[in-house]
């Protein structure tokens, strides 16, 4: 993943701004508004600076690192939106007519919403729910729920969590071991440099074989689960800064909580969706917002999932977006 991000930010400046004018003359010639693009880049910059406030990808995460953040390497700067309102007045002026006397272009915006109605928001369902500081995957039949001031983000490879100040993390992930080693034994393995070999102990999680250990490293301290789960041992990461005894026993207790779920409680666990709804008589942003089914800041991924400020009059009969099951 890593790999990929980087790769991704090593276009230049320059071609990144030319992608930008030529996607702007695309839209217009092919009778869409070519101001879209600056809309579209500004939202990406609101979002961008949610994401480093804290607040993660898709409203459920852990604001990452900037060197790993497309957001940040490819920033939605006031210049970067300039020039793309500049190369759109070529074709067209905000909100008026264009260069030839016809219409800025087509936002099918009702098209749209339609097309929308209904998208699961954030996390694919295939890969498990974060709800809180709770991850649920219904397919795999576990849950897990961090510690107190966690905020979790949901991966493909891994469920990744941080609290706001940075000083303490975890990653949840699986990976197969072999049956005739000890879970003890694939601790103490070398796959994390550091391991105090004293510290490695064998327990059981909710009826689960499992292995724990310290690892010590220059910068950072790690409590280390392995829970054998069926075919796969889940590993289960904690890192701090400074693993006093108090955080280490947070993280045992939160150890604990990885459980199997029943299909039962599987099935009432579904996915967030965007749900295009009409603004009433008397509904303005904030309460639109209070609609919006997400764990923080309600207000501002409202405004940010609608393209809107903070200060915008809703219509009635106005059609927004907002999330919910």
């Amino acid at each position: 993943m890593a790999k990929s991000r980087m790769s991704l930010a090593s276009f230049s400046r320059g071609q990144e701004l030319e992608a930008d004018a030529i996607g702007v003359g695309i839209s217009a010639r092919a009778g869409f508004d070519p101001f879209g693009a600056s809309r579209f880049l500004t939202d990406m910059g609101k979002q961008a600076s949610l994401r480093s406030s804290g607040g993660g990808l898709g409203g459920l995460g852990t604001g990452t690192a900037p060197e790993m953040d497309f957001l940040s390497t490819h920033p939605a700067t006031p210049e970067r939106i300039s020039i793309a309102i500049a190369n759109a007045r070529q074709y067209a002026t905000p909100n008026g007519s264009g260069a030839s006397g016809a219409s800025p272009g087509e936002r099918d915006k009702a098209a749209y919403l339609g097309a929308i109605d209904g998208m699961v928001y954030g996390d694919d369902p295939k890969e498990g729910f974060v709800r809180g500081r709770k991850f649920f995957h219904p397919k795999l039949g576990f849950t897990f729920v961090a510690p107190e001031g966690f905020s979790l983000e949901n991966t493909s490879q891994a469920v990744l969590g941080a609290t706001a100040s940075g000083s303490e993390a975890l990653r949840l992930d699986a990976v197969r071991v072999n049956g005739d080693q000890s879970l003890g034994q694939y601790l103490s393995s070398g796959w994390i440099e550091g391991v105090e070999i004293n510290s490695v102990e064998t327990l059981t999680v909710n009826g689960f074989m499992a292995a724990t250990a310290i690892a010590r490293g220059e910068q950072w301290s790690f409590r280390m689960f392995a829970i054998r789960f069926g075919s796969d041992v889940y590993r289960l990461i904690f890192a701090a800064r400074n693993l006093t005894p108090e955080l280490d026993k947070q993280f045992r207790e939160a150890a604990d909580t990885f459980r199997r779920v029943a299909s039962d409680e599987a099935e009432t666990v579904k996915p967030l969706r965007i749900r295009v709804v009409s603004v009433g008589l008397g509904d303005n942003v904030e309460k639109m917002a209070a609609r919006m089914q997400v764990p923080d800041r309600p207000l501002e991924r409202f405004l940010i999932l609608n393209g809107l400020d903070k200060d915008a009059k809703l219509r009635y009969g106005d059609k927004v977006k907002i999330v919910g099951d």
